[in-house]
């Protein structure tokens, strides 16, 4: 069994036995089936999935940070005169992507403000985003390549969980 099954079953194990089958019960469950399954990580030969942790939250807040500054942005320019936007479209070159990074990855950018996904080439190495403000297509491909693709990277490949 996978630690993140042991950790969902030690979840499961706490609601069940306080009797209480709620979101927070079963969060505070979570939480202390990993602070147990912390403490037996060598026991287990666990590391990896606490490693991984790390790179799974640097990847959330540089998204609520995006996430916060996409939206201010929006709703400045949404009260001044629309002739500051200038949209297009943009294609991002990618490092060679799995499906599941590939979707994470379009699906953050679709979920911030003023970005959205549209199209991948068959290859998975482009990735094609409609942006609000297409002032300076090398500075917004180097804002993906080096914040949501990087972060999305490390947080979903084993090899930079060493």
């Amino acid at each position: 069994m996978t630690i993140l099954v042991w950790n969902f079953v030690l979840a499961l194990v706490w609601a069940a036995t306080t009797e209480e089958f709620s979101a927070r019960n079963f969060a505070v469950g979570m939480l202390l089936g990993f602070a147990l399954l912390f403490l037996t990580r060598r026991v287990l030969d666990s590391s990896d999935y606490f490693r991984n942790l790390r790179e799974v939250v640097d990847l959330a807040w540089y998204f609520i940070k995006e996430l916060v500054l996409s939206n201010f942005r929006m709703a400045y320019y949404t009260v001044m005169p629309l002739n500051r936007m200038r949209p297009g479209v943009i294609a991002v070159p990618l490092e060679e992507m799995s499906d599941v990074e590939l979707t994470v990855l379009s699906n953050l950018l679709t979920l911030t403000p003023g970005t959205l996904s549209l199209d991948s080439s068959k290859d998975k190495r482009t990735l094609y985003v409609h942006v609000m403000w297409f002032d300076d297509p090398e500075q917004i491909r180097r804002e993906i390549k080096e914040g949501f693709e990087k972060a999305v990277i490390k947080a979903l490949r084993s090899e930079y969980r060493a």
